[in-house]
Parts: C-alpha cells; sequence; structure tokens
C-alpha cells in the first residue's frame, strides 16, 4: 500500500535507536525526507547512513530537546535541510530510571517532565505554526500504555498520561487547520541498548517472570511494529484519525 508519504518532509526526535530509528527508516522507506533529532551523534549518523544506502534521503541533528533553545535550533536545521515539516514524529522520552511519587526528587520530576511532555509540547507549537501556514499536516506522539494505567515510575507514568491528554486536546483545536494530532502507546519493547535490554542483561530472572507473568504472547515488542503503525498514523491513509490513542502492546496492558 502506498502511503501517500513520498516528498512529505518529517522530523522525528528520538530517532537515534529503538522506535525512532524504525520510524525514521520506515518513514524514508515511503519516499519522506527525514530530519533525524537526538543526542546521540554516533547512532544518529548511523541511521542517516542507514536511509542513505535505501536510497532514502535525510539528515542528522544533534540536539537536547529538554532544553527549548536547542528545540527552536533543531527545527530551524531540520526545515532549512529537509523542508518545511508535513509531518512530526514526537518520540523523544524516557523514564530515565525515575520511581515512585515519594521517592523522586523535585529535580528528576522536571526532568522526566521536560523530556516526555515539555520537548514535545515546544517541538510541536514549531511545526504547527509552520503547518498552518501551509495548509495542514500530522504530528504523531509517542506515548506508552504507562500513560493510560498504573506503573510503578511515577514522573514518567503523569508525563505520559499527558500527552495522551494533549494529543486529544490538539487534535480538536487543530482539525481547523487540517493537521491531524494522533499518539501511540507502546508496550514494553526490547531493543539493543533499551532499557529493557539493561534489565535482561541486569536481572535475567525477572525478565523471565515478566515474560511468563506479564506478556500474553511471551515475548517483548520490537520497535518495528510500534514504528509500523506510527508511520500509518502519520500518513494520509490514517486521513480520519486524529485525537486517538493506538495501543501497541501485545496486550499487555490491561486498561480497556
Amino acid at each position: 500500500m502506498d502511503l501517500g508519504l513520498k516528498d512529505k518532509s518529517v522530523i522525528v526526535t528520538g530517532g537515534s535507536r529503538g522506535i525512532g530509528r524504525a520510524t525514521a527508516l520506515m518513514l524514508a522507506d515511503e519516499g519522506a525526507s527525514v530530519a533525524v533529532i537526538a543526542r546521540g551523534e554516533a547512532d544518529l549518523r548511523e541511521v542517516v547512513a542507514s536511509i542513505e544506502a535505501r536510497g532514502g534521503k535525510a539528515c542528522a541533528i544533534t540536539a537536547d530537546l529538554a532544553l527549548e533553545a536547542d528545540v527552536a535550533r533543531a527545527f530551524g536545521i531540520a526545515e532549512k535541510t529537509v523542508g518545511p515539516c508535513d509531518v512530526l514524529v514526537n518520540n523523544a522520552g524516557g523514564s530515565l530510571g525515575s520511581g515512585t511519587f515519594d521517592t523522586v526528587d523535585a529535580a528528576k520530576w522536571a526532568a522526566v517532565m521536560d523530556l516526555n511532555l515539555t520537548s514535545a509540547v515546544n517541538m510541536s507549537r514549531l511545526a504547527v505554526a509552520s503547518m498552518k501556514a501551509r495548509g495542514g499536516g500530522s504530528i504523531v506522539h509517542v506515548g506508552s500504555i504507562c500513560g493510560r494505567e498504573y506503573c510503578t515510575s511515577a514522573p514518567y507514568l503523569a508525563a505520559k498520561a499527558a500527552l495522551g491528554a494533549l494529543t486529544k486536546e490538539m487534535a480538536i483545536d487543530l482539525a481547523k487547520y487540517a493537521i491531524r494530532v494522533a499518539c501511540v502507546a507502546p508496550g514494553s519493547i526490547m531493543f539493543p541498548g533499551g532499557s529493557w535490554d539493561r534489565r535482561k542483561q541486569e536481572k535475567p530472572d525477572m525478565i523471565e517472570r515478566m515474560l511468563e507473568d506479564e506478556l500474553p504472547w511471551g515475548r517483548f515488542g520490537t520497535p518495528e511494529e510500534v514504528a509500523q503503525v506510527a508511520v500509518f498514523l502519520a500518513s494520509p491513509r490514517a486521513s480520519w484519525v486524529t485525537g486517538s490513542t493506538v495501543v501497541v502492546d501485545g496486550a499487555q496492558g490491561r486498561a480497556f
């Protein structure tokens, strides 16, 4: 199926590995020009090299999206390099090892909220201004099932829940500008160097129990399984999907 993304200009944040990397590669395979933003320069170069080796067009932008000035700088470079933003995928995030409500200090709360929520808000504000000027576009936030039900990382849960709520507000408010906004909520995703991969090395017994007790399919999800949904949501083929959070978790979550 042709998703209608050929020659579109796309920005993917947190695109150096995992879900972001897989999403950037798939968007490029659909013919989009992709600006990939993340903090790790070496990983970014690898992603862009992979895209170019497959015949795609991409650029790497190193930035810390928890910093508003870096957001503005990165967005400006992206539009100058791959063109005015047609699609934004807000994938930057992470729990930063945070814990329960009563064990996380104010600095960690602020850091987790800035990385997962504020970075998406600031990047989306710039993208929306650009999309309004050209008659529309699409934004995909990457949330988590931890934004829909209980998880032990309180700041991460709060930030991802807020991202889901923001998706609904933005979709309604921006419909008049032909801008769609959707959210994909992954479950536990395994990839080299990711948080679950590290836990597997450190606590293999815990991972075995999780596979047996919490994951109905007996395995973790892959970045590609989430990316396929994110790319569809970003595409014109999802023209009537806006304001929705789509769960991609292999039935791991227990929320309706």
